[in-house]
């Protein structure tokens, strides 16, 4: 076969999106006609320019920012790569895009990566209903693209995150970007549910199965036939209803509670936990085939902590959702913000939100300020302890001391929870919420700690 030696130049014209070559040194050598519209650049005013000051505008590699850096990635190994990016077009915009890097070498063998950018299309917006899945940060950036990688699969997957990360939005993104979209998405909080109605729950019952029982009932795979079940908090699942589940996982067919025809679900299960299910899986309180059975693909969700850059614009979308129709959205002043910031939020994006709720109706004025901003005081003695973020990895480090007053932790927990009972009449559900615990976690709590005398 005969060398071919073609214009570079011309071939990457062709690109519909904007496409760069750039060296080993970050320095653009070529760039699209596309390219120069979007960044508002002539060829010969590209040509010899740092990548990362055009798109990122930034002095240095998009790396020591902290972001995953396509350049790298090619440059060591050689192999292809895709990420999601901020990037800032001629009007000083931010915009996310979706990058993919190849690897191109020189008649010379010399390496360059071909960087194709690729706009995100409004179909791919990662703003979801209720406002927290939104962000810029790296880690939410490279989160979110997962995401997005894992939805084209029809594997199961699941999602680790600490409690109040959006681990339901997360979810709800897989399943709107998957080829599911349009059928039924389904969530059931698996904590909630007791072992004594698990099986009517998840599979439906017969009429008269069971006394009181006056009708048919679909259970959850019925409904969510053709689309996704999201099993949040799969780990609370009792350990003998356990092997139920997971037939229905291997074979796609169940039974009706009192019923004999075998009904067939086509059901891609997404599951989630704040727990690590290996360890419940070592202590025998979660089966390890069901552990494999759901585990396809695992994704954890960053906490709030390890995307703190994201808080002010999460902040003003939480206040706008939480405003009522025709109500002034309460407007952020730099101190507000400051403190926000500077806070490590145990409960996440929940306890932001709870936060931001408390301090709306704090300000008469429409502006919320510092001293509006108030942190319960478990949360304040967790956050200055800084827990450890991995789910996986093991659970959070024991905390020390828990403020000036010598109280233990443990003590201050009895106090924190008591007064919520009494503030919210004893309402267990409404105080686990609050809490970002599940309503079994509290149920222990209450046991240990004997505070089972406070009801509504």
């Amino acid at each position: 076969m005969n060398d071919l030696a073609l214009d570079l130049q011309s071939l990457i014209n062709i690109q519909e999106n904007p496409f760069v070559l750039i060296d080993a040194d970050y320095r653009v050598v070529s760039a699209n006609h596309v390219y120069c519209q979007v960044y508002g650049l002539s060829q010969q005013e590209i040509v010899g320019r740092l990548c990362h000051e055009i798109s990122h505008h930034s002095s240095v590699p998009c790396h020591e920012n902290g972001e995953f850096c396509p350049h790298q990635k090619v440059f060591a190994s050689g192999e292809p790569c895709q990420v999601l990016h901020i990037h800032h077009d001629s009007h000083n915009r931010a915009e996310r895009v979706r990058l993919k890097g190849y690897p191109i070498h020189g008649l010379d063998g010399r390496l360059y990566l071909g960087e194709a950018i690729a706009p995100m299309r409004a179909s791919e917006d990662l703003d979801c209903e209720d406002m927290r899945m939104i962000g810029q940060s790296p880690a939410f950036l490279a989160c979110a693209d997962k995401l997005g990688r894992v939805a084209e699969s029809e594997a199961p997957i699941l999602i680790y995150g600490e409690s109040g990360v959006g681990k339901e939005l997360a979810a709800e993104f897989v399943h709107k970007h998957s080829s599911r979209s349009g059928r039924p998405f389904v969530a059931v909080n698996c904590a909630a549910i007791s072992e004594s109605v698990f099986e009517s729950e998840f599979f439906g019952h017969e009429r008269g199965a069971f006394t009181g029982c006056i009708g048919r009932k679909q259970g959850l795979f019925e409904l969510a036939d053709g689309g996704a079940l999201f099993l949040d908090e799969i780990g609370e699942i009792p350990l003998s209803m356990q092997p139920k589940l997971l037939r229905v996982l291997e074979t796609g067919e169940f039974r009706r509670v009192g019923g004999t025809e075998i009904l067939m679900a086509d059901v891609r299960v997404i599951s989630a936990t704040n727990r690590n299910l290996l360890d419940r899986v070592d202590q025998g309180l979660f089966r390890e085939d069901l552990y494999y059975r759901i585990a396809g693909i695992d994704v954890m969700l960053p906490t709030l902590r390890e995307r703190r850059q994201d808080i002010p614009a999460l902040a003003e979308a939480l206040l706008a959702r939480m405003s009522s129709s025709g109500k002034k959205i309460p407007i952020l002043a730099a101190d507000a913000i400051s403190r926000l910031m500077s806070h490590d939020y145990p409960g996440n994006v929940r306890e932001l939100r709870n936060v931001l709720q408390k301090a709306s109706a704090l300000t008469a004025d429409g502006i919320i300020h510092a001293r509006h901003i108030h942190f319960d005081s478990l949360s304040e003695a967790k956050s200055q302890q800084t827990p450890q973020p991995g789910i996986q990895s093991g659970r959070r480090e024991t905390m020390g001391a828990a403020n000036a007053a010598g109280l233990s932790i443990e003590e201050l927990e009895i106090r924190h929870i008591r007064a919520m009972l009494q503030q919210h009449a004893g309402h267990r559900r409404t105080v686990a919420d609050l809490l970002g615990i599940s309503e079994r976690t509290l149920y222990r709590k209450l046991n240990r700690y004997q505070l089972h005398s406070i009801k509504g």
